[in-house]
């Protein structure tokens, strides 16, 4: 019987993992293009997701997201694909879906407390904006004033805006997500 349910268990992991990564791809490629970096729902997505997943399963199915679009599938921003987005300006930000995945799911892992939620999607966010602010520094030979005043100063009202929202769907739908892994 415990055989049953570990294979039980890990069907339903790989379940969850797989449909963590199409609510990104859905998600991610919608823009409001307001520079060199857009804004998307993909921060939104991962937000939720790594609230909702192990560090884990949040980072692998950001993953998949990432070798989706990079084989050219439509879910980069704008509906874009392939290896030249993710090499391109941008790319910095799209690689560091995976540490903000891990660092939130990390954070929300350890604590009890409803302020995990905020606290993991700032931190993951500081180390998102910082990453991909380097690389898109050093692909677009821009300094760094330049490049914060491009890649980061438009986004942080707009992220405040969805860590809020994530963090409010993350607390109603984890003790659901709680209850069907338990059954």
């Amino acid at each position: 019987m415990s055989d049953m349910k570990n294979v039980r268990k890990s069907t339903q992991l790989i379940a969850l993992t797989g449909m963590a990564a199409a609510v990104l791809c859905v998600m991610a490629p919608w823009q409001i293009a307001i520079g060199p970096i857009p804004i998307t729902l993909a921060t939104f997505a991962i937000y939720i997701i790594s609230s909702l997943l192990d560090w884990q399963r949040a980072s692998i199915a950001t993953g998949i997201y990432i070798l989706l679009g990079m084989v050219g599938l439509p879910v980069f921003a704008g509906f874009k694909g392939g290896f030249h987005v993710v090499f391109g300006v941008t790319g910095g930000y799209i690689v560091g879906y995976v540490f903000l995945a891990l660092i939130n799911a990390a954070v929300c892992s350890r604590l009890r407390h409803w302020i995990k939620y905020p606290i993991g999607m700032l931190l993951g966010t500081a180390v998102l904006y910082a990453f991909g602010t380097a690389w898109y520094c050093v692909q677009s030979g821009s300094g760094l004033i330049p490049a914060l005043a491009a890649c980061v100063l438009p986004f942080l009202g707009f992220d405040i805006l969805k860590i809020a929202a994530a963090s409010l769907v993350a607390m109603a739908v984890k003790p659901a997500l709680s209850k069907l892994r338990r059954a």
